[in-house]
């Protein structure tokens, strides 16, 4: 369960760690409101989970009631990369001097949880990783003891981080892992934790995924389930069909069975230039109505210029996804997007014969559906 900006900085800040005064709002008028109260400059941030907000037009600096009622008027409605913003965080203006990036998850390499930070802030930080790991520093944290106080100095130290303000981001960063641990995150970031003139640390944005397993464990956290899951429809939906689903940025629209096979399909949409739309895994034994249920997905997603379906079949039978292809199809007067279908394994031939290739188009090889799809998807661009 991913949280909310807002929701975030709210566990982050009954922990202790510091952030800046804000207030929710969901129309204009509030927005302007909350900015009033809070006092000139504010911040009116969308609330959608999806990175790069400012860059996409969804975080606005404002000075005074015209400006706020401007800016909030902007992105209250916006389509944000695919997700529809109702909602803005209005929060006071941090004039800082640096920026930097703390953060906890599970390196699943080592088994063990592990603890970064770095001096660039206020970015990217997976562009970091891939271009300039040397800026990253990592601690790893043995979970039967926690993180003692010397790793977390360590981290900061590697990190190159000036001794005015090591204390305190050792504190935070202290503090995040407790409750990493505490709450059953799976991943918790500070970017950018902001460092101001007086040589104070604030958190001005608060990133915090829960694990969804352990929620009857976390009842506070499971109340903000709901809510967190607000501003995409299609997730709502995914978890309404109880699907594995991530939306993506790209075009072509993916459909598999297993984790493995779809992450598969992604790189290789990737390896073939294209770019994945979204990840979406219907589980084993998907039935007709399930895999109907998994076309009205992606073509919900304006975003999808193309789908491929990848079908290994073990507890899945290919006849019986080619009957919810065909099914799903047939309701439709035009087909949206194209469908590109590659099955193999348990009835693999009796599906290839139900397949209606007046509606989709039959590959043998995950190479060759794949590529398929990725030339109806820059047709549809050309």
């Amino acid at each position: 369960m991913k949280l909310h900006e807002y929701q975030a900085k709210q566990v982050f800040a009954d922990a202790g760690v510091p952030t800046p005064a804000s207030e929710l709002a969901s129309d204009v008028d509030g927005a302007v409101a909350a900015a009033e109260e809070i006092g000139y400059p504010v911040a009116i941030k969308a609330q959608v989970q999806v990175g790069g907000r400012g860059k996409a037009g969804g975080i606005k600096l404002v000075d005074d009631e015209d400006e706020a009622r401007e800016a909030a008027d902007e992105i209250l409605g916006m389509d944000l990369k695919g997700y529809h913003v109702d909602r803005v965080l209005v929060e006071e203006a941090v004039d800082f001097s640096d920026e930097l990036y703390v953060g906890i998850t599970m390196d699943r390499g080592e088994g063990k949880p592990v603890a970064m930070v770095s001096t660039k802030g206020g970015v990217n930080i997976e562009e970091v990783a891939e271009e300039d790991p040397d800026a990253i520093a990592r601690e790893h944290i043995d979970p039967a003891f926690g993180m003692h106080p010397y790793q977390a100095r360590k981290a900061v130290y590697d990190a190159g981080v000036d001794q005015s303000v090591a204390r305190d981001v050792s504190s935070v960063l202290t503090t995040l892992y407790q409750l990493w641990d505490d709450r059953d995150g799976s991943d918790a970031e500070i970017n950018p934790l902001m460092v101001t003139s007086d040589d104070e640390v604030i958190a001005a944005d608060a990133v915090m995924n829960i694990d969804e397993d352990a929620l009857f464990r976390q009842p506070e956290l499971a109340e903000m389930e709901e809510e967190a899951a607000g501003g995409d429809e299609l997730e709502q939906k995914a978890d309404e069909y109880d699907f594995d689903y991530v939306r993506l940025e790209g075009n072509t629209g993916i459909i598999g069975n297993g984790a493995g096979l779809v992450m598969t399909t992604l790189d290789l949409v990737d390896h073939y230039g294209g770019e994945p739309a979204n990840f979406l895994d219907v589980g084993g034994g998907a039935k007709a109505d399930r895999i109907a249920n998994a076309l009205d997905m992606v073509f919900s997603d304006d975003n999808v210029d193309s789908v491929v379906f990848n079908i290994f079949g073990g507890i899945t039978r290919g006849d019986e996804v080619a009957k919810g292809i065909n099914e799903a199809l047939e309701q439709f007067d035009e087909i949206p997007k194209p469908v590109v279908v590659r099955l193999a394994g348990t009835n693999w031939e009796e599906g290839m014969e139900i397949l209606n290739e007046d509606l989709v188009t039959v590959e043998q090889t995950l190479e060759d559906a794949v590529q398929r799809a990725v030339e109806y998807a820059e047709e549809v661009n050309e």
